[in-house]
This record gives C-alpha cells, sequence and structure tokens, in this order.
C-alpha cells in the first residue's frame, strides 16, 4: 500500500485523517497563498490544493510510491473569499457580513502520486444565526477566530452560532471524508486501517 503524506500542518485535518483510521506522515508544503485576478473561489481552493500536494511531493523525490494529499478551504460570501482575520475590526466585518446570512465553503482536496493525480472541490452552505456585537467580541476574546478563514471555526466555539448546514460537515472543518475516502481507495489507499495486533 502507498504511503500517503499530508502536504498541512492543520491538526483539525490530521483529526480528520485519524476519525477514517488512515495513517499519515506530514510534510509541510509552503506555496504562495495569493488569489490570482478575478479567480472565482473554487478554481483558488483547487489550485492552493494542487500546489500544495505538489510541493510536498517534489520534497519526497526518492519515495517513488509515496501519494500526497493537499488540501484548501475558503470561506465565500457573495464571491468574496474571507481569509484570515487580520485584526479585531477585520474580524469584526467579517462577522457582521455573515450574520443571518447564508455563506458557502468550499474545500478542495487533490492527491498527488508520481504517475497520476486527482482533484476534487466540496462546496458547503452555512447559515449563521444573527450575532450581536456582544456575541462577536466574547468571540474574538476566546483567541479562537485568529487563524481561521472567514474568522471561525466550525468545530469549535462558533459552532453555536451555526443555524443550518447543508453539505459536507468534515468539509468545512477542513477535508471532505466521504469524497476523500473514495479517492484514497482510487490510489489503493484504504480507510479503516486497524494496527494488527502483535
Amino acid at each position: 500500500m502507498a504511503e500517503l503524506f499530508l502536504a498541512s500542518a492543520s491538526p483539525r485535518r490530521r483529526e480528520l485523517l485519524a476519525q477514517i483510521a488512515v495513517p499519515c506522515v506530514t510534510q509541510i508544503a509552503s506555496i504562495d497563498e495569493t488569489p490570482l485576478p478575478d479567480e472565482p473561489p473554487a478554481a483558488y481552493v483547487e489550485r492552493l490544493a494542487r500546489g500544495k500536494a505538489h510541493a510536498g511531493l517534489a520534497a519526497l523525490s526518492k519515495q517513488t510510491d509515496a501519494v500526497v494529499l493537499g488540501a484548501d478551504t475558503a470561506v465565500v460570501l457573495d464571491g468574496e473569499i474571507l481569509g484570515k482575520p487580520q485584526d479585531f475590526a477585520d474580524f469584526q466585518r467579517m462577522l457582521r457580513a455573515l450574520s443571518g446570512r447564508t455563506h458557502q465553503v468550499m474545500t478542495a482536496v487533490a492527491l498527488v502520486g508520481q504517475a497520476r493525480e486527482v482533484a476534487q472541490v466540496v462546496s458547503s452552505d452555512v447559515t449563521f444565526r444573527a450575532l450581536s456585537d456582544a456575541d462577536i467580541s466574547a468571540y474574538w476574546a476566546s483567541n479562537e477566530p485568529c487563524d481561521k478563514a472567514g474568522g471561525y471555526g466550525i468545530q469549535g466555539l462558533a459552532a453555536v452560532f451555526v443555524s443550518r448546514i447543508e453539505g459536507s460537515y468534515s468539509a468545512v472543518v477542513g477535508l471532505p471524508l466521504c469524497e476523500t475516502a473514495q479517492m484514497l481507495a482510487d490510489f489503493g489507499i484504504a480507510c479503516w486501517q486497524m494496527p494488527t495486533a502483535n
């Protein structure tokens, strides 16, 4: 069976792979994440997922049977990608815009091996209840939003903001498990890899 490498420093993606019992080795790959002019959000996340996977594979040049998983997630409102908040004012702007509305979370996953690659984008609709300024300030004070795309993490404290989700919950967290498992199977990597007893 090919060895899976995860081209991401995200602990959430590691946890999601562990949830379906897929062992992996972290192979962090740094790429330029600047959006291209007029680049659609779905194309942006797919380009980054593929770029991370290719960069990870390049760092493993001697591993001929390696498969590298790259992923990227974007929070999108009215066609605009909401990145990680720069400061409280930026965070406040984002959360006020998301308040009481439905936005999209797009996650791309790419698998790259020596001979082939595949990629898929999964989009989910997430609806927030109306948020008060007190909600927004208290959430910022938790320090949770600082490194999160769109200024929130659905798997954390911000779960109380989400009134509805249509699509893949795991994709909103950072990795669409149903689609990822199918892609891994195509590369000969099984999920539910239980440790063997000695």
